[in-house]
């Protein structure tokens, strides 16, 4: 039954993709220049695209000299080998303003084509790498020296800027968890002795993600068809600012890193497993590759610069993935029936644990804002750590590998939570109410060439 029902899902899924999901695209692509389009367009259409294709090797090998200047700038690479070796042997020889006029010189190079009589698609992918050329230029300038405040940034970088919060909603919002959290004292140290009655134990924690994981991966299949021989490997680390990454290697294989530097909650394990796997970063990245790099040969994806609006996208529909994979109560009944007794974490207390994560949603903005104020100066390190710990309710040591984060990555923090919200308020215009549909909608998002300022507002 439960194979019947995904080739079930798979057939439905097609349909709807074909007979309507165009999304904002014209039509779903379906072969290289986007379908069965009239001959005047798809001559176009392959002149531009072949002009295209000269524009995105000289993109993908400056992305690689870039990295040369600005470690973990390249955050995946599986194009030709020998582009690589010929970065790395150059070093950091280029100069930076050699490198930003290159940049601008392709991104003209794209600005005289005329795209009016090109398809949708290939106006897409001209769109894109406009979009991605606009942010190396401005990460070069920014490793020049030049100064740009938090929306500056953004803007540049990631095609969007956030939303902020203030003062009052957010204490709003804490408010409210007063009534819910229980013990008496200070509302933050109540909430912090709560949620450490969810710490998953060192000894179970690979076991309590791998079957979180498995449980992603699981309901992913139910509707995306993935590479065949898909696969990837999870290793425990200590040391960083993050609580979890995944290295993407090529060929479907992605390295999954737990960071373990602090006790790790049991509602992290889906979020990490969906996040970072499926239908997260390991399918979005899976998808990318075969369909834009091995069938069509779009280089330009062979490489990703994670200072570029492709991130947006990646974290968006990343943290939008857990949504996907598990709506509604499903997650909190998943958690409940598996992971809290596989933990050894009583069940009973997950419906509160889930109350007051939704209304830590509320607050979601409250990080953002804080890396806004702390990266334009109006706050000192102590005050953005103090921030962080108040409006999201963390420790002093939690929230100082937040803020370490925030020193680290800057405005890429916006990707996470203005990421998700625009890929649901996305997904929501242009999927019917079920289950097929949405998925649809989401699966257009992990195979087009698309940036924030092509996905709407949000709702």
């Amino acid at each position: 039954m439960g194979q019947l029902f995904m080739q079930s899902g798979r057939r439905k899924l097609k349909s709807l993709i074909g007979a309507a999901l165009v999304l904002g695209l014209g039509y779903f692509v379906w072969d290289e220049y986007g379908g069965e389009a009239p001959g005047e367009a798809a001559a176009a259409s392959q002149d531009i695209g072949e002009i295209l294709n000269g524009v995105a090797e000289d993109y993908v090998k400056l992305v690689l000299a870039v990295g040369q200047h600005d470690s973990g700038y390249v955050d995946a690479y599986y194009g030709p080998a020998e582009w690589a070796a010929e970065a790395e042997a150059a070093g950091s020889e280029r100069p930076l303003a050699e490198l930003k006029s290159q940049a601008a010189a392709l991104e003209a190079r794209i600005a005289e084509l005329d795209l009016a009589a090109a398809q949708d698609l290939v106006q897409a992918r001209a769109t894109f790498l406009t979009k991605q050329l606009i942010a190396v230029a401005a990460r070069l300038a920014m490793l020049e020296g030049e100064s740009l405040s938090f929306d500056e940034e953004t803007a540049a970088l990631y095609d969007a800027v956030s939303p902020g919060a203030t003062e009052e909603a957010l204490d709003a919002v804490l408010g409210e968890l007063e009534a819910l959290i229980p013990g008496q004292g200070p509302l933050a140290e109540r909430f912090i002795a709560f949620r450490n009655q969810f710490v998953i134990p060192t000894e179970r924690l690979d076991e309590v993600f791998q079957a979180a994981i498995a449980a992603c991966r699981e309901r992913t299949l139910r509707y995306l068809e993935l590479p065949e021989g898909e696969s990837f490997t999870t290793s425990y680390v200590t040391g960083k600012s993050w609580s979890a990454y995944n290295w993407y290697q090529g060929n479907a294989f992605s390295l999954i890193e737990v960071n373990t530097d602090l006790p790790i909650f049991i509602d992290r394990a889906v979020d990490l497993g969906c996040h970072e796997g499926y239908p997260g970063h390991h399918v979005f990245n899976a998808l990318l590759e075969r369909r834009f790099v091995r069938q069509l040969g779009w280089l330009e994806f062979s490489v990703y610069p994670l200072y570029s609006p492709q991130s947006l996208l990646a974290e968006g529909t990343a943290n939008y993935g857990i949504e996907m994979a598990f709506p509604g109560v499903e997650r909190l009944n998943f958690e409940r029936q598996v992971l809290y007794p596989m933990a050894g974490i009583d069940p009973a207390l997950a419906a509160e644990l889930a109350a007051a994560q939704k209304l830590l949603r509320k607050m979601r903005y409250a990080f953002t804002e804080g890396a806004r104020r702390y990266l334009d100066g109006q706050f000192s390190r102590q005050q953005a750590i103090e921030w962080v710990a108040r409006y999201r309710l963390v420790s002093m040591a939690r929230a100082e590998q937040r803020v370490r984060f925030i020193e680290q990555y800057r405005g890429y923090v916006i990707n996470y939570t203005l990421g998700a919200d625009l890929v649901r308020a996305y997904v929501k215009r242009h999927a019917a109410d079920d289950a097929a549909s949405r998925w649809a909608a989401y699966e257009v998002l992990l195979s087009t060439p698309l940036t924030a300022s092509a996905l709407g507002e949000v709702d």
